[in-house]
């Protein structure tokens, strides 16, 4: 992969892995769009890391008053009293759906989507999730009420999110979709939503890019990308802190119709560009 690529990719990977619009179709369509061949591990290992660090970055307080607090709450034999003891536990108990389907079934999606054994189906896949999971972040945001805080963020909320991101694992889908929206059907105000859905992430991308780090390290560096690593983990880190300041602040007073929007109108153009013989 050249440098400029690695950059372009990666400002794409550090925009659509927060934004509710897909992340996995982006990093599908983009190179198919220029030309490009396939991103490869090399580029997988370094976007997961640079959004996994965005993150970190980002809820830094969160993370470190969980990591203080569960320990202290195990020690003293009361993990759920302390309310940052327990969110943390409810974000472990909500990663496990989506690692088991990534642990059973991510060689297949994988193969399926980024491999080109069946293109026209997958991005048919693709555009159908995209328009479906839009129109219904959309419905669900009109429809119900959406008035819970952060620290009313309970068991259940935290499984059936944890659902919705295992959902998710379908390109087109979009993990922070699907758990933004899962979030709303359960009363979250939008932002709370995404803020659970970013933190419950922290698991599921540490541990994509762990293993995907485990498999670079046994098969080597290649020649050469040394720089393009660096350049598009760096660029998926800073892209990727902004994205997730502006959703944060955008849906306090914004609605998600402009995704919904571009969601729709992007899967529209792939069912056209399937229909007309391009893919």
């Amino acid at each position: 992969m050249e440098t400029i690529e690695s950059i372009i990719l990666g400002i794409v990977q550090g925009i659509s892995e927060f934004l509710p619009i897909s992340s996995s179709a982006h990093i599908i369509l983009v190179p198919w769009f220029f030309g490009w061949g396939e991103p490869g591990l090399t580029f997988n290992v370094a976007v997961h890391m640079g959004t996994l660090l965005a993150v970190l970055l980002f809820f830094r307080s969160d993370i470190l008053a969980m990591a203080l607090a569960l320990p202290r709450g195990v020690a003293a034999g009361r993990p759920f009293e302390d309310p940052m003891s327990r969110m943390a536990l409810i974000i472990l108990l909500g990663s496990i759906p989506a690692g088991i389907i990534g642990f059973t079934l991510g060689d297949r999606i994988e193969a399926l989507f980024h491999d080109g054994n069946d293109g026209a189906g997958a991005m048919a896949v693709i555009a159908i999730m995209l328009i479906v999971v839009g129109l219904l972040m959309l419905a669900v945001e009109r429809a119900l009420p959406q008035d819970r805080k952060f620290e009313g963020i309970g068991w259940r909320d935290g499984i059936l999110i944890g659902v919705a991101q295992a959902v998710a694992l379908i390109p087109g889908t979009s993990r922070s979709g699907a758990t933004i929206t899962a979030g709303m059907i359960l009363g979250l105000r939008k932002e709370v939503a995404a803020r659970f859905s970013f933190l419950l992430g922290i698991p599921a991308v540490a541990g994509a890019g762990i293993l995907e780090a485990v498999r670079l390290a046994e098969r080597g560096m290649p020649a050469g990308q040394w720089v393009p690593f660096i350049a598009g983990g760096v660029s998926a880190l800073v892209v990727g802190y902004l994205s997730i300041a502006f959703l944060l602040r955008f849906l306090q007073t914004n609605s998600v119709l402009l995704f919904t929007v571009y969601r729709c109108g992007l899967g529209v153009v792939i069912l056209l560009l399937i229909a007309g013989g391009w893919w």
